[in-house]
């Protein structure tokens, strides 16, 4: 999952360097921030393991910049800069990683320490 979140971040750089520079403290910054912190928010849950609360507050944390990042995704697509097919496939795996979240969320005893 941590992998996934970091591939996605790279991709979403990648992407969005060719946006308008008019983007660049706006939409840019923002779609790439959200999708860093998600796999940021993993890091530090995993460390947090033993603290059950700690643990699910930074995976909660997390599961938000993932879905913060879903919105900047639908705004790209509506201002036409990325293809439909692209922001697609990456809302999918997004939500994907979401799933993962809200389960490990939901039972959080499988990974404590």
């Amino acid at each position: 999952m941590f992998k996934s979140a970091i591939e996605l971040a790279v991709r979403i750089h990648e992407l969005s360097q060719n946006f308008p520079p008019d983007e660049k403290y706006s939409l840019t910054d923002q779609v790439r921030r959200s999708s860093r912190s998600v796999a940021t928010n993993i890091a530090e849950a995993f460390r947090k393991r033993r603290y059950p609360k700690s643990f699910i507050s930074k995976l909660s944390d997390s599961e938000g910049e993932a879905a913060e990042t879903q919105v900047w995704l639908y705004f790209i697509e509506t201002f036409g800069y990325l293809d439909s097919s692209v922001t697609e496939k990456l809302d999918s795996r997004y939500e994907h990683l979401l799933a993962q979240l809200v389960t490990m969320i939901q039972s959080p005893e499988k990974w404590s320490m």
